[in-house]
């Protein structure tokens, strides 16, 4: 398998995903602005996560087109970019809403 196989990238997607929902388990978001090691994991994490979508390419992209791929690539995008304007509720919403339903449907892809 190479770096850019496809299997690879989801299995980062979900290894990643998975590791930003255990953080935040039993934390809740004022933690996000006292905590600096978790702000700078959190961010990290989401970062890796649209870069592993961004190696998915467009055709396999569009087999899985329940997973949101632009929305994933954009937000790597904002932060990697807008490293200094991140707004930590919007980020607290994805690690804690959208994530757990992104871990959902890269579990049923992983087979």
């Amino acid at each position: 398998m190479s770096r850019r196989d496809p299997r690879i990238a989801f299995q980062q997607m979900l290894n990643h995903a998975e590791e930003a929902v255990r953080l935040c388990a039993g934390r809740d978001r004022t933690e996000l602005d006292s905590n600096r090691l978790l702000n700078l994991a959190l961010v990290r994490l989401l970062e890796i996560i649209g870069e592993a979508a961004n190696r998915v390419p467009v055709e396999v992209q569009l087999q899985y087109s329940q997973i949101p791929w632009l929305q994933i690539v954009g937000l790597r995008n904002r932060l990697i970019h807008g490293y200094d304007e991140v707004d930590f509720d919007i980020l607290w919403e994805i690690i804690t809403h959208d994530l757990p339903a992104l871990i959902n449907t890269l579990q049923k892809y992983r087979q």
